[in-house]
């Protein structure tokens, strides 16, 4: 059943709102990321629908289709290019499937899955997020008419960088084994490219690096973990 606002908006793109009427699910375990997005939709007339995890990612689609889907490649329980790939062949198929990383060397990989396109993080610009939608949306859902594009960018609160590095932190401390290490960086380079901190960026970038190669990363994930910890205090309680 339809509500009120369903029934009093106008579900006919426009200039301004050029995703109206489009649903989004995006399938991304970063809340500061996500909340990127939310607004970035919320700046275009979309609705937007979050899944943490490729388990909650099929449970959403096993209730609707979305009309746009955004995966992040990196997420707790797996690639999300095995989403990628199972809804880029099935039947019907979702309008629109992008992939998304903070690594951008993973847009091949992406594309390989079967892709629409790829979108860098951090997330921000209006535009970008617009046209990498609507260049491949059907005809009849985009808006008639120019579109006005703009240097507009979003800038999500600070509160889910704060909970994005609790998570992190929770993950390195329930970790006895070391398993969550190639998570851990990818998920923690991704943030700090999205707050510039390079220092961060450095830090997991080099855990990377040492773990790929099988060098014993333990030590040196308990300095990144001081180092979370770091911005943890200087972002201050929320």
């Amino acid at each position: 059943m339809e509500s009120l606002d369903d029934l009093l908006i106008p579900r006919t793109p426009t200039a301004k709102r050029p995703l109206l009427g489009l649903t989004v699910l995006v399938v991304e375990d970063s809340r500061f990321a996500c909340e990127a997005v939310r607004l970035l939709c919320l700046r275009s007339g979309a609705r937007i629908r979050r899944a943490d995890s490729l388990e909650h990612a099929q449970k959403h689609l096993g209730v609707y289709r979305p009309n746009v889907l955004i995966v992040d490649v990196g997420l707790p329980d797996g690639s999300g290019l095995d989403l990628i790939k199972s809804s880029a062949t099935g039947t019907p198929r979702i309008d629109v499937v992008l992939g998304t990383s903070g690594e951008p060397q993973c847009e091949a990989d992406v594309m390989g899955a079967g892709a629409d396109g790829f979108i860098a993080k951090p997330i921000g610009s209006l535009s970008l997020f617009q046209s990498a939608i609507l260049s491949h949306l059907p005809a009849d859902r985009r808006p008639s008419g120019p579109r006005a594009v703009t240097n507009d960018s979003v800038a999500p609160d600070m509160i889910a960088y704060h909970d994005d590095l609790s998570h992190v932190v929770q993950v390195i401390e329930s970790d006895d084994s070391g398993q969550s290490v190639g998570y851990i960086t990818q998920f923690l380079g991704g943030i700090a490219k999205s707050v510039a901190d390079d220092d961060l960026n450095r830090a997991a970038a080099e855990i990377a690096y040492d773990h790929a190669r099988g060098v014993d990363t333990a030590a040196a994930v308990v300095a990144l973990n001081r180092l979370v910890h770091s911005r943890l205090n200087a972002v201050g309680p929320l």
